[in-house]
């Protein structure tokens, strides 16, 4: 690119962590060198952090817009024309408008080009809900509004330990019956996609888990594993994905199994991200996979309890950032190597009702001046 790549960041929920984590994780010089970060909030309100935080070094540059952010500075974007109250700690309907806002202009920033990756700060899930927001979370609304008809998928990730999941934020109760063979076959697929695409991994090794305690049992405690989990393996492997299981899932993390796998597909959010946050500590980014844009968060909350006390670790955030940028240039490596390959040649007699390529023709004025020669030396004999 002829300019470093822009990376667009939501504030969050004002009330939360989300400026702390974001301005601590900017705060390293060196992250305006790989990246120009362009941050959808209000600059009042990243000053008065940058001041409670004790970031004095910082400067931050107040811009008219995504299009506008100048490299190698930490570029504001306004997203309303005043900023509203902030009240730590607590979600309010204002704080609720505040953080849909910076979302839909930081959304339409990355479909118009103006940035080039999404991270997004934590939000109140229940202070973003009103009569024009009706979503569970950033993964269902970017799949509606920026997605063209694409489906996204949660990938939680640190270091090897990705997890995937069949379900996402659904009620435990409704949970056995979104367990389909189509949806498992869809996991499992579009994780393997997103292995190779995403995180440069030609050939990954896919782990299902099993719905219930010990795999079922043979059929004594459930028959999910049997009749959908197993089908939808087996579908995914004729396929080529190299899908395993189903393993019990405390088997395959409390064993250390996991570190065979290049991901992991779990059935329902808890089973899969509980061992993933215990195993990721404060490094786990959260990204949704599928989309035609690249988008990743921390993958913690907004944290209210500890919101503007200075005690919030940035780590997850700049861990997202990095992440993101990763990402990034590894489709575009991916897009480039598969978009013109190359052409094969067939050595061998096709077999009947097979095409064969044509070999390049020699070339005849080549020909014509091999025998002019033969011609001209048995005149000279």
């Amino acid at each position: 690119m002829s300019r470093p790549i822009r990376v667009g960041i939501t504030h969050g929920d004002i009330n939360g962590v989300g400026y702390e984590v974001t301005l601590k994780a900017l705060a390293d010089e060196t992250m305006t060198e790989l990246c120009t970060p362009v941050i959808f909030g209000y600059h009042s309100i990243a000053e008065k952090a940058r001041r409670k935080f004790g970031l004095e070094d910082m400067r931050l540059y107040k811009s008219a817009g995504a299009a506008q952010a100048q490299d190698g500075r930490i570029n504001v974007v306004e997203v309303s024309a005043s900023a509203p109250e902030i009240v730590p700690g607590e979600p309010t309907a204002e704080s609720g408008k505040a953080a849909v806002a910076a979302l839909e202009m930081a959304a339409e920033a990355l479909e118009s080009g103006e940035i080039d990756v999404l991270v997004t700060a934590p939000i109140s899930k229940e202070a973003v809900q009103s009569d024009t927001f009706r979503y569970p979370g950033h993964t269902e609304y970017l799949e509606a509004r920026i997605g063209h008809g694409s489906r996204s998928r949660m990938i939680l990730f640190a270091g090897d330990v990705r997890v995937a999941l069949v379900t996402t934020h659904l009620p435990i109760s409704e949970v056995a019956a979104a367990i389909t063979q189509e949806n498992v076959e869809a996991a499992i697929e579009s994780l393997a996609a997103s292995l190779k695409k995403d995180y440069a991994i030609p050939r990954p090794r896919i782990a299902v888990l099993s719905l219930n305690p010990h795999a079922g049992d043979g059929g004594l405690l459930g028959s999910e594993e049997k009749e959908v989990i197993s089908p939808a393996i087996e579908r995914c492997r004729e396929r080529g994905i190299l899908s395993f299981g189903p393993f019990a899932a405390d088997g395959l993390f409390g064993m250390g199994d996991y570190r065979h796998f290049d991901g992991i597909v779990a059935m329902y959010h808890d089973q899969g991200l509980a061992p993933f946050k215990t195993l990721a500590g404060e490094r786990g980014v959260n990204f949704t996979a599928g989309l035609p844009y690249v988008r990743t968060s921390p993958d913690h909350g907004t944290a209210f309890g500890i919101a503007w006390k200075d005690q919030a670790d940035p780590t997850s955030m700049r861990e997202a950032i990095y992440a993101a940028i990763d990402i990034f240039r590894n489709r575009r490596i991916f897009e480039e190597a598969s978009s013109n390959p190359l052409r094969k040649y067939v050595t061998e007699k096709p077999e009947r009702g097979e095409r064969q390529e044509r070999q390049p023709k020699k070339d005849k004025t080549e020909k014509t001046d091999v025998k002019e020669e033969n011609l001209n030396e048995q005149t000279a004999e």
